[in-house]
């Protein structure tokens, strides 16, 4: 079998890409071509094996490497070279290992290219520096995240079967206080505590409908719900960092979080899919006693079904090209470097 250059993969968009990998107690390398993780045999007999997985790079945004992990400079230069996404993060990726001033949560490595596209960029510094248009970036943004729980909520069964409707009285009640505080908004503070306090009702209905007494969102918390929301958030964290990359926007130019709290662009783009999805799952999980892996795969598969990159995508770019129309057909860009054609 031939050895695989990274230039001979075929580009895949991040939005169409299937895979995120959480990997612990492992060693990550390059061998012949590929990427490979390598966990040491559990077995001490004379017939133990260490065990080889390949990581099928060109299918991946983001791996998240845990407690017992190294990496090799071969596997790291493949990775950049496929456009994926690495970050260190502490046991099961939730509690706050490793962290800079920006991305609280994980210390993300993104790939060098100098071929990431500036259209998105130029087009978010055309509003960045108003503070009225910046503003009204970050409503959209909030708007976004409404459409993208409604979206969700009325598609998914297994959220109906658990009791999550979006048309119950108590989500529109808290849903009608929200758009009337979101309009009359003067700034971001005004923004976050409105997102804080529709985030709260919606902590209590998902607890009451999943039988979790005496819930307090705690982010050091050791309970399974707590645990579960810190986890799947770093996913969304992952997922947004990943796609701002690809579109070449900074994620130090936030519209809500820096200011007022730690955070950045990051932050407010995944918080545009953690209602609809991270926060009903890590109750309903928490209440089955499901194993952090469990969890893990649930919210990736929702993240797959309700196509959760190609939302951030879209909401992204619409913003972004919002004050210029002649750019709204601009496409996605691929991740091969050196093509002068994104």
């Amino acid at each position: 079998m031939e050895n695989l250059k990274p230039s001979d993969l075929k580009s895949i968009l991040h939005s169409k890409r299937a895979n995120m990998y959480y990997l612990e107690y492992c060693r990550v390398m390059q061998k012949d071509g590929r990427v490979l993780y390598l966990t040491e045999a559990l077995s001490t007999g004379k017939n133990s094996e260490n065990q080889y997985f390949n990581i099928p790079i060109a299918n991946t945004t983001v791996i998240l490497l845990g407690n017992g992990t190294s990496i090799t400079q071969a596997a790291m230069r493949m990775l950049a070279q496929a456009g994926v996404l690495v970050g260190f993060s502490g046991g099961g990726g939730t509690p706050l290992y490793m962290a800079n001033d920006v991305e609280q949560p994980i210390e993300w490595m993104t790939p060098q290219s100098e071929y990431r596209p500036t259209e998105y960029f130029q087009g978010w510094m055309t509003f960045w520096f108003d503070d009225k248009k910046r503003l009204t970036a970050a409503k959209q943004l909030q708007q976004a995240r409404i459409t993208f729980l409604k979206q969700v909520w009325q598609k998914d069964k297994e959220l109906k079967i658990e009791g999550f409707n979006f048309d119950d009285k108590t989500i529109q009640n808290a849903l009608d206080t929200f758009y009337t505080r979101t309009d009359q908004a003067k700034k971001q503070s005004d923004l976050l505590l409105t997102e804080a306090q529709l985030t709260k009702v919606l902590y209590k209905y998902a607890a009451n409908n999943t039988q979790t007494k005496d819930f307090t969102r705690q982010h050091q918390s050791t309970d399974k719900a707590n645990d579960f929301l810190n986890h799947g958030n770093y996913l969304a964290y992952g997922l947004a960092a990943s796609a701002l990359w690809v579109l070449g926007i900074p994620h130090g130019f936030a519209v809500m979080h820096g200011k007022t709290r730690r955070g950045a662009l990051v932050f407010d783009v995944a918080d545009i899919i953690k209602d609809a999805i991270v926060l009903p799952w890590a109750f309903i999980c928490a209440k089955e006693n499901a194993t952090e892996q469990e969890f893990r795969q649930q919210v990736l598969q929702a993240f797959t079904d309700h196509k959760v990159l190609d939302y951030m995508f879209n909401t992204i770019k619409g913003i972004a090209l919002s004050n210029d129309p002649e750019k709204e057909t601009i496409k996605e860009p691929t991740t091969k470097q050196g093509n002068n054609n994104l």
